[in-house]
C-alpha cells in the first residue's frame, strides 16, 4: 500500500490540540540516544509494572499509585514514538503502526488483569469490557483497511482520556475502597456498548454508501 496512512490519525479527542502542543515542545528536547522504537518497546516494561503493582494492591489498596504511575509513563512513551521518529526520519511507518498498537493492546489486558488480583469479579464484568474495547480496536482497524482512514478518538473520547478516566478510577477505589469499582464498572460497560454500537452503526453505513457510489460509477 504505497499510500499508507496509519501514522495519521483522523478524529480528534477533548485534548488534542494541548497534545499537540506538548509533542511540539517536547520531541526535539528527547535525547538523541532514545530512538522511537525504544519508547515503543517501553510499553512492554510499563505493561510488567501495572501487573505487579495490580500483585501487590491486593495487600494494600495504595499500590494502586503504581499502577497509575505506569499509565502516566505509558501514555507519555505513546505519545513521543511517532513524533520522535518523524522529527528524525526514521521510516519505521509500517513497523511503528504494527508495534504500537499491538502494545497498546497487551497493556490494557494487562491493566484489566492487575484489577482481576484484588476484585471479585463475579459476573465477569472485566471480561466484558476487554471485550468492549477488543471491538473498538477492531473496527478501528477494519475501518482504516477500508478506508485507509484511523480513526481511534469517537464522540471527543479517546485513548488520553482513557488513560485519566483509569487514573481516576484508581483514585477512587484508595479513597472509598475496592467496591468502588465493582459498582462502577456495569455503568462504564453499558455506556461503552452503547458507544460501540452507535460508532459500528455509523462506520457501516459510511461504507454501504461508498459501496453504493461506486457501483453507480
Amino acid at each position: 500500500m504505497n499510500n499508507f496512512a496509519g501514522d495519521k490519525k483522523v478524529g480528534h479527542s477533548i485534548l488534542h490540540n494541548l497534545e499537540q502542543k506538548l509533542v511540539k515542545w517536547g520531541t526535539p528536547r528527547i535525547p538523541k540516544y532514545i530512538e522511537t522504537w525504544t519508547l515503543t518497546y517501553m510499553t512492554g516494561i510499563w505493561s510488567i509494572g501495572v501487573l505487579v503493582f495490580g500483585y501487590l494492591a491486593q495487600f494494600n489498596i495504595h499500590w494502586l499509585w503504581g499502577i497509575s504511575g505506569m499509565i502516566v509513563l505509558q501514555y507519555i512513551t505513546d505519545l513521543f514514538d511517532g513524533a520522535v521518529g518523524r522529527h528524525r526520519n526514521t521510516g519505521l511507518i509500517k513497523w511503528g503502526y504494527y508495534a504500537d498498537h499491538f502494545l497498546d493492546y497487551i497493556f490494557m489486558s494487562c491493566l484489566l488483569i492487575s484489577y482481576s488480583f484484588f476484585i471479585p469479579d463475579k459476573f465477569g464484568i472485566l471480561f466484558f469490557l476487554m471485550m468492549i474495547y477488543g471491538g473498538f480496536m477492531v473496527n478501528s482497524f477494519i475501518h482504516f483497511a477500508a478506508t485507509n482512514n484511523f480513526e481511534i478518538s469517537y464522540f471527543g473520547f479517546g485513548p488520553t482520556e482513557g488513560r485519566i478516566g483509569f487514573i481516576t478510577v484508581n483514585t477512587m477505589m484508595i479513597i472509598f475502597g475496592k467496591v468502588f469499582l465493582s459498582q462502577f464498572l456495569p455503568h462504564l460497560l453499558a455506556v461503552a456498548f452503547i458507544a460501540l454500537c452507535v460508532v459500528v452503526y455509523r462506520n457501516q453505513k459510511i461504507l454501504w454508501e461508498v459501496d453504493m457510489r461506486n457501483k453507480k460509477k
